[in-house]
């Protein structure tokens, strides 16, 4: 009886083994949604692919992920519609360093977010306004946001084991209200162009012209806005020769045109683009002022995915949303079953048959008692 126990606890044992025991973290894992469908779809929609490093690991104290995080990115995807490389980085929370800013600095990344303390050592930062996750968005915040100022909103798919689910009443409160949709790099690319307006000489005494300047190769050619005003009208507005597009009022995504008001007009104009202002007089008064926000809209909000180690479970809840993404993409780490499973598997297989063989092979020789004489009755 005691054996029959002993071989089936150890059988059990050995068939619990490959259910019960800890995978292992090999090297890292590739997430094939950065190029397969997903990531196309929301880098044409204009969403932000930026980098948050290598899961598990702290940039402060493994300062290669900086440009190892980068390389991974643009081997997949570009970073934005208007750049290939990516310029934001998601900084883990406390104070900056000079020689973690000199890394990302070299590596090309030029913004930072978004729990800083202190200096942030030359690079742009974004702070965190509030979160995305479902209870713990500020209503408050998102209603009475300043103009002109940049809503940045953290997302988390995914903590460890738990599934975070989004506050439906925040997003509907900011899919009503009249905001620039955008994201970290194009935010801060559009503030550059929109300041660097430049009149340009033109033969034509009844034609203005002016012109974004053409920045460093290194940088986006992110779009920019001026509100031109002007003494009388023109009659035509050319981009590089031909007639400008219409921009809706309602337009919440960065797009190039000419958005007429009372007096004058919010021009977006890409870098490089010569606008011509064609009046019927030499003697037209105009002025212009860079816009920090597209399209006169009152302010900006970006929505920051951070850790995004799996881009479809990461926006699996956002396809149809007008909501624009700055996405902060950790490699993820793999996963890799311990050597000795197989191992233990094959044995399992091989002797399990042969003792449930010996096992039944017992109990009939213990069943067994012989011929009965009936004599000895």
């Amino acid at each position: 009886m005691l054996n029959r126990r002993f071989v089936c606890l150890t059988l059990t044992a050995l068939l619990l083994v490959p259910i019960v025991a800890t995978p292992a973290l090999a090297e890292w894992d590739d997430d094939n949604w950065l190029w397969n469908i997903i990531g196309p779809e929301r880098l044409a929609l204009g969403d932000e692919f930026g980098c948050h490093g290598y899961e598990g690991v702290d940039i402060r104290e493994d300062i290669l992920v900086v440009e190892n995080c980068r390389d991974y990115l643009v081997g997949f995807t570009d970073a934005s519609r208007w750049g290939v490389n990516p310029v934001s980085f998601g900084h883990p929370n406390g104070a900056v360093t000079a020689e973690t800013a000199r890394s990302l600095q070299n590596a090309g990344f030029s913004i930072i977010g978004d729990m800083l303390d202190g200096d942030s050592q030359g690079l742009e930062s974004v702070q965190r306004t509030t979160s995305l996750e479902k209870g713990q968005a500020d209503m408050e915040a998102l209603e009475n946001a300043e103009a002109d100022s940049l809503v940045s909103i953290y997302w988390i798919a995914r903590w460890h084991d738990v599934k975070i689910r989004e506050d439906k009443d925040a997003i509907k409160l900011l899919e009503s209200q009249d905001i620039w949709f955008t994201t970290w790099g194009e935010w801060h690319g559009h503030r550059d162009s929109s300041e660097s307006f430049n009149r340009i000489l033109n033969s034509e005494p009844t034609t203005q012209s002016y012109q974004i300047s053409n920045f460093d190769d290194s940088n986006w050619d992110v779009p920019g806005t001026a509100l031109f005003e002007w003494s009388e009208a023109p009659n035509q507005i050319l981009f590089d020769g031909e007639d400008a597009l219409l921009i809706p009022a309602g337009q919440r995504h960065l797009i190039t045109g000419v958005r007429p008001i009372e007096g004058g007009a919010f021009i977006t104009s890409a870098p490089g683009v010569t606008i011509d202002l064609i009046f019927d007089s030499a003697d037209v008064s105009v002025s212009q002022t860079p816009q920090t926000t597209f399209n006169g809209l009152h302010h900006s909000v970006t929505i920051v995915g951070h850790h995004v180690t799996n881009l479809h479970e990461w926006s699996s809840d956002f396809h149809e949303s007008p909501l624009r993404f700055t996405w902060l993409i950790e490699r993820p780490a793999a996963l890799e079953m311990n050597w000795h499973l197989p191992v233990i598997a094959a044995v399992v297989l091989i002797t399990t048959p042969a003792v449930i063989k010996w096992l039944v092979s017992r109990d009939q020789e213990s069943q067994y008692v012989g011929p009965v004489d009936a004599d000895s009755l």
